[in-house]
């Protein structure tokens, strides 16, 4: 893996609003970290010139120019066989991309990527809640909803690189939510911090029940508000979070049939919500679990900080890192 000339990679997790990115050692210690806006700029050139700026700050700091072996990158739709991001739904650029060559051309550094929460599994499954673990699933809710599925101690990419993408199963078959990725009714719709404002809202249209929500702009409306207004006790909040966990017990009821995971490790901001999510979220599961599976099933939350589960799953990619060949 590493060798006494170069000890560092340099992991890199995109999401659909922050990309964080740091400086790892073999240990898989965070030595720096920074982050920059990913919807900053309308084109991708000028987000990889930042990104490489923000990032080399962070090298020179640690006198590492020469030491860096690899980068490792998470980012949404990445497919690790082609290093393209092949249908970034909730990223402002035209796609597909070259990201690996183009972040490879930039920094001079060999570069791998594979999706975000495939990115954030890996990091679970080294360092965190997943250790151990040799089939769990990991569900990353953010401003999209995303997985990892590791069976038998293996990420599964599926034929092209794509496998895993639980955030786009429908789970409303008729009258669903528009999804980015065009079709309706998709789980991301519901379940992610993006889901969450969208109940909000609808609820709030629904009934002329009081509300703290009501004394926010109705678009304006986030996740946060909603967590903060169902922390202060707010009925319609409340509610919101209730209906989101059941729509996501009911998946994660569905997603064990597939691959009888030992546990679902829950990543990202909505994951912070605790009990508001994970009581509905554990009591729905149940409720639709196939027998054989009932009180089986854990539901765990990431041990990792906020985003180094992502930054070191990534970073662990950045070992494996080969020079890209110009075809």
């Amino acid at each position: 893996m590493t060798n006494n000339s170069k000890p560092y990679v340099i992991g890199i997790d995109m999401g659909g609003t922050n990309t964080v990115f740091g400086v790892v050692d073999a240990r898989g210690v965070v030595l720096a970290s920074g982050s920059i806006k990913t919807r900053k700029h309308a084109k991708i050139e000028d987000y990889i010139n930042e990104l490489y700026e923000e990032t080399m700050k962070l090298v020179h700091g640690l006198d590492a120019e020469d030491k860096i072996y690899g980068i490792g990158v998470g980012a949404p739709n990445a497919n690790y066989f082609t290093g393209m991001i092949e249908d970034g739904v909730n990223l402002p650029w035209p796609t597909p991309v070259p990201f690996a060559q183009m972040l490879s051309d930039r920094f001079g550094i060999p570069v791998a990527i594979t999706n975000d929460a495939n990115a954030a599994a890996i990091g679970e499954m080294t360092y965190g809640a997943a250790r151990g673990l040799k089939d769990f699933i990991m569900i990353t809710l953010g401003t999209g909803v995303g997985s990892g599925i590791v069976i038998n101690g293996q990420l599964v990419y599926g034929h092209d690189g794509f496998a895993g993408e639980l955030g786009h199963v429908i789970v409303k078959r008729n009258n669903g939510r528009l999804c980015g990725c065009g079709r309706t009714g998709c789980l991301e719709t519901y379940c992610s911090a993006t889901g969450v404002a969208r109940t909000a809202r609808e609820f709030l249209e629904m009934s002329d029940q009081p509300s703290a929500l009501r004394s926010i702009p109705i678009e304006d409306i986030t996740s946060k508000d909603v967590y903060d207004a169902a922390m202060a006790g707010d009925e319609i909040a409340k509610k919101v979070f209730d209906y989101t966990g059941k729509v996501l017990g009911e998946a994660l009821a569905d997603f064990t049939v597939f691959s009888a995971p030992e546990a679902f490790v829950l990543f990202g901001g909505l994951a912070k919500a605790g009990n508001l999510l994970l009581e509905p979220m554990r009591e729905s599961m149940e409720k639709n679990m196939l027998s054989i599976w009932k009180g089986k099933v854990k539901i765990l939350l990431s041990e990792l900080k906020e985003a180094d589960a992502a930054v070191l799953g990534a970073s662990a990619l950045g070992w494996e890192a080969k020079p890209l060949s110009h075809e």
